[in-house]
């Protein structure tokens, strides 16, 4: 109930009322347990999936003829490339269309055009793409291993090995980044496992940049913090397998193709990633290469 007056923006009491009300008129119960363990009854697991599979073609017919040219542009978004890649390069979208309203929303979860309202998404590939929508790669991700210039000259730094007895950092929602990482960097990946957990991404990379430990991160994550000299990089990057896509609807909006061309564009600028390398060096901050262009 509660997770459902949230979606609806309306009062947990004002979706009870509606339930009761739906079960008088169907002469059924449709949920059974105490308030706070609800689960379905027969007769709600029966009607779901037919309300659920109407509700969204009601969805789908409305959205195919509103005018989805006037308002802002809804963009669901990774949260940590939301602060740490995008909105730091947004004003150049903006400067270009200034008549475009850009409204981001943080989200990891399943692209879901038939029931969300944004136009467009950026996630990394590890979701099937949802049918009917446009996909394109902006980075194949690389990752590799961040700290603070203090720590990684009090650490000394120099050898990929040295990261063993290094403090690690590692968050919730990749929690096996480093043995990941170690296992495509040939190394031992039970000598690299665990670390200083935190609940997200961008919690981490600020304890790295405070000097608090290593972390493993994405470069388009950490490629300002790396050329402004809070990070450095001392053994590159290593391709992670994954990629960082930008969906949207097969027809899109103008805005909404205006928005993702842009963002290619942006992606194809951005720099490459240093190689991986097992030795540093040194400890100064990780440079880009020289030439930019879309990650391959």
């Amino acid at each position: 109930m509660t997770l459902a007056a949230a979606e609806l923006g309306v009062t947990h009491g004002a979706v009870s009322r509606q339930v009761r009300q739906l079960e008088a008129s169907l002469g059924v119960k449709l949920f059974e347990g105490p308030k706070n363990r609800l689960v379905l009854t027969e007769a709600g697991r029966a009607l779901l999936p037919h309300l659920t599979a109407a509700l969204d073609r009601i969805e789908t017919a409305v959205r195919s003829v509103a005018d989805l040219e006037a308002g802002p542009l809804d963009v669901s978004c990774l949260g940590t490339f939301m602060m740490r890649w995008l909105i730091p390069r947004l004003h150049r979208f903006r400067a270009a269309h200034p008549e475009i309203d850009v409204r981001l929303s943080a989200s990891d979860a399943p692209v879901d055009f038939a029931r969300l309202a944004y136009e467009v998404a950026i996630r990394v590939d590890d979701h099937a793409a949802p049918s009917g929508a446009r996909v394109a790669v902006l980075f194949t991700e690389h990752c590799g291993p961040v700290l603070s210039p203090g720590l990684a000259s009090a650490l000394g730094l120099m050898r990929v090995e040295q990261l063993a007895a290094a403090p690690r950092l590692q968050t919730k929602t990749r929690a096996t980044a480093w043995p990941a990482w170690a296992q495509r960097a040939g190394l031992d990946a039970r000598v690299l496992a665990g670390g200083a957990e935190y609940e997200h991404f961008y919690f981490m990379l600020e304890a790295a940049t405070a000097g608090l430990g290593v972390a493993i991160a994405p470069w388009p994550l950490v490629i300002d913090d790396l050329e402004a000299g809070r990070l450095v990089a001392p053994f590159g990057f290593i391709a992670s397998g994954l990629s960082y896509v930008v969906a949207c609807r097969d027809r899109p909006s103008r805005k909404a193709a205006r928005f993702v061309a842009w963002l290619e564009r942006e992606a194809a600028a951005t720099p490459r990633p240093p190689p991986f390398r097992a030795a540093s060096r040194s400890p100064r901050p990780c440079a880009p290469a020289a030439s930019p262009g879309r990650n391959a």
